[in-house]
């Protein structure tokens, strides 16, 4: 996660459910997320099965140009990934799964921009799954609001352990050059000759001679 929404969103929710695969719907308070409201959104399952917005902030529905209360969730995309993010909702409802989707957006008159999706499952019971999301637009360009967005593709996606997530704030660790350097052999094998390490592998020149 890349984006404050995202990241601000994801740890009220993860400090709501305390341990439990979701909160419950009841238990999110508008005015503990009152900053993200406008990119947030809830969804629902419909009488059809398929993900539709139940609720959606102003500035997310200026985005889009219209209102996004009762329409399809997957409609935003195009139509070769609105299959994959079916499934993808489908795994948030029913297995409690956290997904995070990177995607660029069109407008009405040709213009781009990224933005960052993170939904989130609520506890709805077994008839009324619920999703708690939120889109960052990753850039603030000036026509966002005003050239409607009619046209997404998916960049990237990304489903969440929120156990792992956490881990995600210690210090980073630092990998090994991929670049060969000659090293030190240890000891007991310096009569084989002269060393160099390819990242966990020790390789010693020499050869069978003709």
């Amino acid at each position: 996660m890349n984006q404050n929404g995202s990241i601000t969103l994801f740890h009220y929710w993860n400090r709501l459910r305390d341990g439990r695969p979701a909160p419950k719907r009841s238990e999110v308070e508008p005015a503990d997320i009152k900053s993200l409201l406008a990119d947030t959104f809830i969804l629902e399952r419909d009488t059809r099965g398929q993900a539709v917005f139940r609720l959606a902030g102003t500035r997310l529905c200026a985005s889009y140009g219209r209102e996004l209360k009762g329409f399809s969730f997957p409609s935003l995309w195009r139509e070769k990934d609105q299959r994959l993010v079916s499934r993808l909702i489908h795994g948030v409802f029913e297995q409690k799964s956290v997904v995070l989707i990177s995607y660029e957006g069109f407008s009405r008159n040709g213009r781009s921009n990224k933005f960052e999706l993170l939904a989130l499952p609520l506890d709805g019971g077994v008839e009324n799954p619920r999703s708690l999301g939120v889109i960052s637009a990753v850039e603030k360009p000036f026509w966002l609001g005003a050239d409607p967005i009619t046209d997404a593709l998916i960049d990237s996606i990304r489903v969440i352990d929120p156990e792992k997530e956490l881990l995600n704030n210690r210090p980073a660790i630092d990998v090994p050059s991929l670049v060969p350097d000659d090293l030190e052999a240890p000891e007991t094998i310096s009569a084989l000759g002269r060393a160099r390490r390819i990242r966990h592998l020790v390789v010693f020149d020499g050869g069978r001679e003709e």
